[in-house]
């Protein structure tokens, strides 16, 4: 049996001799980040952001080691950063202070971004030169690439917005449509489309908030809704995050995926394979990727619809004809291409009349049956035939493992489920600076090596 022992607290007041670097554990975060890349770089990045005269600045090293200290371990905002500077060591240490050095006032990082790093590209360099670090130490896997997108939660209250009438944005790939469109009216012997007559000053009805204006408003289902921005990210096979586009929240991610992968190709290079969700399967994402020589990675999605009538995949497409034909044998010729790029088939009425499949095509009153094929199906049908080769399903499978990881550290570790700034611009910082954070922890968890025992 053990004697009772009480502790009577003198040895609070005790005086010692020690370091801080001996108060820090050997194998602690903060020591691998220290060794995983040299700092010191900022220096050359911020130099040309700061005068010759006046009083003496803050280390710039300090300033962004701050929100990396933040990001990586999930603190919820600056004024909690800087709280616990003061009492945890290892956040000292890997600031480079002493038990005595005076930490920064938690509004020191918001000032200097306002008057220094705003409308600079500063965090998107600090981002790609640790990049850099992955790819000189051989941990950079880009042949294959992988994309999605995911919501974080304005900094907005989804019950105070206005309702605005806003022209629907032009889509980047626009003019090539137009022109392949009025290409296909001619070769079928239809007058192409006039200039005036393309739904350009097409208009929609959006909320906009009175918080945050430039957040956008989300709708995933009866319950969900509310306003937020979309960060859409790419990843390597090793998780290694290789871009990212910050948009509104009310952004389809199959507008920002040709954006993103250019950005990656200009970064990084072309990649081989690219690999994204349901959300991208389209036709001219299916054409950007192999026009590029670029192997389309896309999942099954399921026919669309009314149940209990036939699938579109029933009718058979003649492609050296142009028809299709429907399973009981009838032809639906080609009708006129519309002004969305969707060449329209339709059935001849009278024959339809007494199909004994009728009341499961359609239920037009004349009984003509109309299927529609966009001009660019081609690529999506190529796509569609190499998804159950082995290489698509060993590509595919890996999203899981590196950009819907990627996502959830990003919400879980590193405080990404919701943004407490406002604005896009601070958005795509907060970004940045996540997948930057967890690049660096990646690469300085990968590269550590235990020092050896005394």
């Amino acid at each position: 049996m053990n004697m009772l022992s009480k502790s009577n607290g003198t040895n609070r007041d005790q005086l010692e001799m020690i370091s801080l670097d001996e108060m820090v554990p050997e194998d602690h975060l903060v020591r691998k980040l220290e060794k995983a890349i040299d700092f010191s770089f900022i220096y050359d990045l911020v130099e040309d952001l700061y005068s010759d005269r006046g009083r003496p600045s803050i280390d710039p090293v300090v300033l962004i080691k701050l929100p990396f200290l933040q990001y990586t371990f999930g603190i919820r905002s600056m004024r909690r950063t800087i709280e616990e500077v003061h009492t945890n060591l290892a956040y000292r240490w890997f600031l480079g202070f002493g038990f005595y050095d005076k930490v920064p006032h938690f509004s020191t990082f918001g000032k200097n971004y306002e008057r220094r790093f705003k409308d600079t590209d500063l965090f998107e360099q600090i981002f790609y030169r640790i990049l850099k670090q992955v790819a000189d130490r051989g941990l950079l896997r880009a042949e294959h690439v992988f994309i999605d997108s995911t919501h974080v939660k304005a900094s907005a209250n989804k019950l105070k917005f206005t309702k605005k009438v806003v022209r629907k944005e032009t889509r980047a790939y626009q003019s090539l449509l137009e022109e392949e469109i009025n290409a296909d009216r001619e070769e079928n012997g239809k007058k192409p489309f006039p200039p005036d007559k393309w739904d350009r000053e097409e208009e929609k009805e959006i909320k906009e908030s009175t918080t945050d204006s430039e957040s956008g408003y989300y709708v995933k289902d009866e319950r969900e809704k509310k306003f937020a921005y979309s960060c859409h990210a790419a990843t390597d096979r090793n998780g290694f995050f290789l871009a990212s586009i910050v948009t509104p929240g009310n952004v389809h991610d199959s507008h920002i995926f040709e954006p993103l992968l250019n950005v990656v190709k200009e970064k990084v290079g072309k990649p081989l394979a690219v690999a994204a969700d349901a959300g991208y399967k389209t036709p001219h994402i299916a054409k950007v990727m192999i026009d590029d020589g670029i192997r389309p990675c896309l999942p099954y999605t399921r026919p669309r619809g009314k149940k209990g009538y036939l699938r579109k995949s029933e009718f058979h497409y003649d492609s050296e004809r142009n028809v299709y034909i429907c399973p009981n044998g009838q032809e639906l010729r080609y009708s006129t291409t519309n002004k969305h790029g969707y060449r329209e088939y339709k059935s001849n009425g009278a024959k339809c009349a007494g199909c004994p499949l009728l009341a499961q095509c359609t239920q037009s009153q004349n009984h003509v049956k109309v299927i529609t094929r966009h001009i660019w199906q081609d690529y999506l049908d190529h796509a569609e035939a190499i998804r159950l080769t082995p290489e698509n399903k060993e590509i595919y499978a890996r999203r899981k493992e590196t950009v819907e990881r990627g996502f959830g550290d990003a919400k879980e570790k590193c405080g990404m489920r919701w943004t407490t700034l406002r604005g896009k611009e601070k958005m795509s910082m907060q970004a940045m600076l996540t997948f930057a954070a967890l690049n660096l922890k990646r690469l300085a968890c990968w590269t550590w090596e235990s020092p050896e025992p005394a």
